[in-house]
This record gives structure tokens, sequence and C-alpha cells, in this order.
């Protein structure tokens, strides 16, 4: 099962989750009781986490095919946030 991380400087990770949770309001599953936020999509699951100064992402799949894809479609979620630049590596 593939997993990639990466951690975003952010001042408040939590607005940014937020706005995450607002733009996959229709994913498979969201899931906003736990830490971290757990979203479902039908390729696989991005769980994201606020700490006092990053954003923690992580991204998993089944397959390497389904894993990029979700990666691609993180980073574009990531890229289109509201006042905010990121600069995204993520790390397997």
């Amino acid at each position: 099962m593939p997993i990639s991380r990466a951690e975003l400087p952010a001042d408040d990770a939590a607005a940014l989750i937020d706005q995450l949770c607002q733009r996959w309001s229709g994913a498979k599953e969201l899931d906003r009781a736990g830490d971290p936020v757990r979203v479902e999509f039908d390729n696989g699951t991005c769980y994201l986490q606020a700490k006092p100064d990053k954003l923690m992402v992580v991204v998993e799949a089944l397959d390497d095919e389904s894993h990029d894809a979700l990666e691609r479609d993180v980073d574009h979620a990531l890229d289109a946030l509201k006042g905010v630049e990121l600069d995204i590596i993520w790390e397997a």
C-alpha cells in the first residue's frame, strides 16, 4: 500500500483543513470527528492533521496508479486554497 506524507508550513492549519473539507464535501466519506481528519475517496484516503505551525498531510492508496492520481488531486486542492502559497514536497 503506497503512502506519502507532506508537512506544509501554516499559521492556521485548522482553517486550511476547513477549506479542504468544504472542497471535498462530496468525497466518499469525510470523518472530521477524529484527529487526524480522514477523507476517503474512491482511489484512496487522505489524512489531515493540524499542528501549531504546520499542516500534516498523508495520502495512501491500494496501488501505485491510484496513489499517484490521488496525490495529484490533493496537490491540486492544496494549490487552490485561498490566500495560501504552499511548496508541496511529498515523501514516501
